[in-house]
């Protein structure tokens, strides 16, 4: 392991004195420096490997980073040096919006928790498909998805026109895309996860999807993460939408609007999505549902409260395929990616 990472819980004494989103800028700022130093570069990087297919690509492992922690795709290659097989980056929506009024994250450290109502802040999909294009990840083997979304003032009624400039956008850039439509933080979104609102979203998706096949010679899967807020017959019916118009995986799960494990807590209360270690259970409780509605072939990307190695191997378990991290990054921070390929692989010997 990197003796950097092991120095983080030193920088995170520092961290965790500033404002929540101060300091996450604050660490990509560092990350990046680091990344940018040739030496420090080398002293950072840490790739465990275990090598995985999921939806026809080939991963260095299963881990990978979650959508929200580097917006705009700004740093890509520097996260990428942590070890992950794969790096999801977004949610960018057509047109830069600044997103809600700060503050806007918070920290519930007793709970290993924050939350945040972020509100899909981005520069914009021509800055951020600029960003990726001068990214080298790829080149060196990982794997990358593209997280869209929609504008905050775009009617829900007319969202598919923002998920589909998105797409066109995004489409000869990313090794899949992930469309996001749980997010509590944007007005409405979570409404497209509805039967027929979904079922109308994806068959639009789905047909622009197979011109762009046809355009750039090339298949890219679709993803679509989802809430945790859901209900059994909801999850069934996501379900049962999903295979019909050809989509090959799904996430599980975005944050989720539930309070009961902070009660009582500092910034409890305030509005927005909590992510971190509460979400583990009800994560693991959608995936196995998933799981047992979408048969063994569907690939599922379990993501909500992965602090240890241990509960990297509890969402396989549970029925993914591949895990995501990113609240367990800032509590834990980035010797996390490894401890947590070491941990599923040996689970597999």
């Amino acid at each position: 392991m990197s003796i950097l990472f092991q120095a983080y819980p030193l920088a995170r004494q520092a961290l965790f004195a500033m404002d929540a989103e101060a300091a996450h800028e604050a660490t990509l700022h560092a990350l990046q420096k680091a990344y940018d130093c040739s030496l420090t570069r080398a002293l950072m990087r840490d790739r465990a490997l275990a090598p995985t297919q999921l939806m026809g690509l080939s991963l260095l492992n299963p881990v990978g980073l979650a959508a929200g922690l580097d917006k705009n795709g700004a740093h890509i290659d520097a996260m990428g040096n942590l070890g992950f097989g794969f790096i999801e980056v977004g949610t960018v929506t057509p047109r830069a919006q600044s997103g809600n009024p700060k503050p806007r994250m918070f920290r519930i450290p007793q709970a290993q928790a924050l939350i945040n109502r972020l509100g899909f802040n981005n520069l914009g999909l021509d800055t951020f498909l600029e960003n990726v294009q001068r990214s080298q990840f790829r080149k060196q083997g990982g794997i990358l998805g593209l997280n869209i979304g929609k504008n905050a003032d775009t009617p829900i009624e007319r969202a598919a026109d923002d998920y589909l400039i998105g797409l066109a956008g995004v489409y000869p850039h990313a090794d899949y895309i992930t469309v996001n439509i749980s997010s509590p933080n944007t007005k409405n979104l979570r409404a497209l996860q509805g039967e027929h609102e979904l079922d109308q979203l994806l068959s639009q998706l789905a047909l622009r999807r197979a011109a762009l096949a046809d355009q750039h010679g090339k298949r890219v899967p679709l993803v679509v993460k989802i809430a945790p807020d859901l209900t059994q017959e909801e999850i069934d019916t996501i379900a049962e939408v999903l295979p019909r118009h050809g989509i090959d995986g799904v996430i599980a799960t975005n944050t989720t609007l539930a309070r009961s494990a902070v009660t009582g807590m500092k910034h409890a209360e305030e509005t927005g999505g909590l992510s971190g270690a509460p979400l583990h259970a009800r994560s693991l409780e959608v995936i196995g549902r998933l799981r047992s509605r979408l048969g063994k072939e569907f690939a599922i990307i379990g993501v909500g409260g992965v602090m240890s190695g241990q509960q990297a191997v509890e969402k396989i378990q549970a029925g993914a395929n591949a895990v995501q991290l990113y609240t367990g990054l800032i509590y834990r921070g980035p010797a996390l990616v490894g401890e947590c390929v070491r941990a599923m692989r040996n689970s597999k010997s």
